[in-house]
């Protein structure tokens, strides 16, 4: 009989980087208010907290608990991982262009790939190792790098784009460490209430406080958070309890295709056969992470700890 979890946990991984690539819609209209990459970081990570702690509070309080010791785990995701990845990658967008920040981003699964072989002992497959140059080469062609493309890239830039690939892939790696002890409402909690907790003081935010007195502001930022980062981070949390790190991170991948089908079916973007046939590439690299699946993982059984 086939087990149906890491199937589900296949879905769940793919759905929560659906919502990832949807960023844009809530996004883009939040920078025309004025707000700095950092600070759209800080409102959502910090709406996300309080949104998830009211509700978590209210009806399921259990988890909510947690074990001392493991507070340097999410302090690792949401610091570490999330606020730093986000910081990064924005600023990489400001100094160079999207499409630079894009395939310099989704390096991560090769640096996913070696972390879990350095802790997790992941075996690095045939099918995975062409994974991940199937990933590179199709996000390559999504961004427009290739064929032929003529970026000039600082070494800064470089440097930054790099850093965001690595501290994305951290995400994964991290969470594998939590994400058989807690459920990941749980997980995806405190790591965005640490990353809030360290964002707020350094963002600046408070000095730019007066677009939240324009109610569609509201609509946006409340919108980023509910889908595209306390749904996404949930379902992709939630995914790591079955699969490998690795195989998650390639997963992810379908947040370039997510954003670009975005782009064309609302802001009437060109999609070229270059971007097309790197699209192709990337669900190609998503067929084989599933198919190069050798075991089978038992996971604990998801609950809150005892005190």
């Amino acid at each position: 009989m086939i087990d149906v979890r890491p199937l589900t946990a296949y879905g769940m991984t793919l759905a929560g980087a659906s919502f990832w690539g949807v960023t844009g819609l809530f996004v883009q209209q939040l920078y025309t208010y004025g707000f700095t990459p950092v600070q759209v970081v800080t409102i959502r990570m910090t709406l996300s907290a309080v949104i998830m702690f009211m509700f978590i509070g209210a009806l399921k309080p259990y988890f909510l608990k947690i074990h001392v010791r493991d507070i340097i785990h999410f302090i690792g995701l949401g610091v570490v991982s999330i606020a730093f990845f986000n910081w990064f990658y924005f600023t990489v967008m400001e100094q160079s262009s999207l499409s630079v920040a894009v395939i310099l981003l989704y390096t991560s699964p090769v640096f996913v790939a070696l972390l879990s072989r350095i802790f997790f002992k992941e075996a690095l497959t045939p099918n995975k190792i062409l994974a991940i140059f199937s990933t590179l080469l199709g996000c390559a062609l999504v961004a427009g790098l290739l064929p032929g493309g003529s970026m000039a890239i600082t070494p800064q830039v470089l440097l930054f784009g790099l850093a965001s690939g690595f501290f994305c892939a951290l995400y994964s790696v991290i969470g594998k460490f939590v994400s058989r002890k807690y459920n990941s409402i749980t997980i995806t909690s405190y790591s965005m209430l640490c990353g809030s907790l360290f964002l707020l003081p350094v963002s600046g935010i408070e000095q730019n406080l007066e677009p939240f007195t324009e109610p569609v502001v509201w609509v946006y930022a409340v919108g980023s958070v509910l889908v595209s980062t306390i749904l996404a981070y949930i379902l992709y949390t939630a995914g790591l309890k079955y699969i490998e790190a690795s195989h998650a991170a390639i997963l992810s991948t379908v947040e370039p295709i997510v954003a670009i089908l975005v782009g064309v079916t609302i802001f009437s973007d060109y999609l070229s056969v270059w971007q097309m046939a790197g699209i192709f590439f990337i669900f190609s690299s998503v067929l084989l992470s599933i198919f190069s699946r050798k075991r089978k993982f038992t996971p604990t059984q998801e609950k809150a700890p005892s005190s």
